[in-house]
Order: C-alpha cells, then sequence, then structure tokens
C-alpha cells in the first residue's frame, strides 16, 4: 500500500496563515483588481512622466512663434494646431502640465503638513488645548477661502511660489479634522500605552508611533486633494489671478481658449482634456485606495 508523505505546516506557517497578508499587502491586491485605480494610476505617472520629460520631447521649443501662420487646425506639422500666435499647442499643453501638477503636487504637499501636524497635536494633547485648536479650524471653514487667495496675490503679487503656499494654506482644514480623528482613536491603544511607559516624549509618539499607524486615510484624501488643488488654479489662472504669462498653466490654456473658442475651438477643447483627464485619474485612483485601505470592506 502506497502512502502519500503529507506535509505538515509549521507553527510559523500556521501563524502567518492565520494572520494573513499585512494590511498594505492585502490593501495592494485589492487596489490591483480595482481597474479604474489602476487605469488612473497609470494615466498619472504617464503624464508625470510627461511633464518631467517635456523639454526633451515637447515638438517645438516654448518660445518659438510662427505669427504668420497664427491660429491654425490640428495638422501634421502641428498635432493639436497652434495658437493666435502661432505656438504649437502640443508643446503649451505640455509646459503647461509641468506647471499645474507642479501646482497640485507641491500646494497638497504643504496642506499635508500643516493639516497633519495640527490635527495630530489636537487629537494627541486632547481638552482645552484640542477644544481651541479645532475652534480655531472652524472659524478658518467659515472664511470666504476664495477671496483671501485672491487678497493674498493683490497683496503680495502674482508670484508662483506664493500661489502655491497660499493654495496649501486654504486646503489643510479637512486633513486636520480627518487626522484628529485618527489620533483619538489611536491614542489609547496598546502600543501607544507602552510607548509611554517606555519614556518616549510626546512628539515622538505622535510622529513616530501614531502617524504611521493613521497615514491610511491621509493617503486616500491626498489623492482627492490634488485635484481639487489643480482645479483652484485652473480657476485662478481663468480668472487672470493664477499663473501669468510667459509661464502657463492648463488653466490658462483653458481662460484663452475660452476667449476663442467660437473661432478656434481647439484651443479649450484640448488643454480642456489634459485637465479633464488628469482629474479623473485622480480620483478614480482616490476612490480605489479609499477602498483598498477599508479594513471593514477586507473582511468581506
Amino acid at each position: 500500500m502506497n502512502t502519500q508523505e503529507v506535509n505538515v505546516p509549521s507553527g510559523a506557517d500556521l501563524s502567518e496563515a492565520e494572520d494573513g497578508s499585512s494590511l498594505w499587502q492585502d490593501a495592494w491586491l485589492r487596489l490591483k483588481k480595482n481597474r479604474a485605480a489602476v487605469a488612473g494610476g497609470v494615466v498619472l505617472i504617464t503624464m508625470v512622466v510627461l511633464a518631467l520629460l517635456t523639454p526633451l520631447i515637447a515638438p517645438y521649443s516654448y518660445e518659438a512663434q510662427n505669427l504668420d501662420l497664427g491660429a491654425s487646425p490640428p495638422s501634421a506639422a502641428h498635432w493639436l494646431g497652434t495658437d493666435i500666435f502661432g505656438r504649437d499647442l502640443l508643446t503649451q499643453i505640455l509646459y503647461g502640465g509641468r506647471i499645474s501638477l507642479a501646482v497640485g503636487f507641491i500646494a497638497t504637499a504643504v496642506a499635508l503638513v500643516i493639516g497633519v501636524t495640527w490635527g495630530a497635536v489636537a487629537g494627541y494633547v486632547g481638552g482645552r488645548v484640542d477644544a481651541a485648536m479645532m475652534r480655531f479650524v472652524d472659524i478658518l471653514y467659515a472664511l470666504p477661502f476664495m477671496i483671501f487667495i485672491i487678497l493674498l496675490m493683490v497683496v503680495f503679487g502674482r508670484n508662483i511660489l506664493l500661489l502655491f503656499l497660499a493654495i496649501g494654506a486654504v486646503e489643510w482644514l479637512t486633513m486636520a479634522r480627518i487626522m484628529r480623528t485618527q489620533v483619538q482613536a489611536l491614542r489609547q491603544q496598546e502600543f501607544v500605552e507602552a510607548a509611554i511607559s517606555l519614556g518616549l516624549s510626546p512628539s515622538a509618539i505622535v510622529f513616530k508611533h501614531i502617524v504611521p499607524n493613521a497615514i491610511g486615510p491621509i493617503i486616500v484624501y491626498t489623492t482627492l486633494t490634488i485635484p481639487s488643488v489643480m482645479l483652484l488654479e485652473a480657476f485662478l489662472s481663468f480668472l487672470g489671478l493664477g499663473i501669468q504669462p510667459p509661464q502657463t498653466s492648463w488653466g490658462l490654456l483653458i481662460s484663452y481658449g475660452a476667449e476663442t473658442m467660437e473661432q478656434y475651438p481647439w484651443l479649450l477643447i484640448f488643454p480642456g482634456l489634459a485637465l479633464t483627464i488628469t482629474l479623473f485619474s485622480l480620483n478614480f485612483l482616490g476612490d480605489g485606495l479609499r477602498d483598498a485601505l477599508d479594513v471593514r470592506g477586507s473582511k468581506d
């Protein structure tokens, strides 16, 4: 009688099987199954790569113009046409993407630093400090931030660095609330009590132990903040208060296109498509990350 050899898993294997993969591994597996999120990630990476390589791949120089040619529709020489100054529209869109994406990422990074720090401190300290800090957030919520940004641009000048800081400074409020809620839920956990018993400083406990464990919702909100920041920059540029010539952005190109949309519709359509595709890709990626990092969803 033949006997088959049976592999008995070791205790470590059983423990690993029972515990399953980590939260991040599970999230990555769920994210890969979300086709919309994957497509959004691929499109976003493509846009970023194109923006970084623009000086190398742009078909024409950024300063090149042909006044005799003027605004011409898409052709073999100019795939997306030219504007009223005879400048290649594809080149303008590529260079505009560098500014629009930079605004989105840098302004969101500013909001991330302010919001995470503010919310973490308020949530961990609690008491009157928490109440005072969050009342300040509530007051800021009541202010018309569009007017605030416009006043900053008028008083300090239309500087691109100031634009990054101004937009970031008004986008951190929701991030602070999210971080505060996460910290309040985590500060009673055993690993925090263990860190306190070891004599770690409050700053070390907050930023080395609590914040890393609360980063999931922050990552999700960050991916959803970038498109709102880019849309805000586009709106400001449309009003003439954002990026100023000779620099350009998708919002500025859309503003120019809107002025001549009846005669030269391609000047509005193609920059609008570039912005729309990027915003959709970021939203798809953000929704996918939200679903992937949902622990309750992982148990379904």
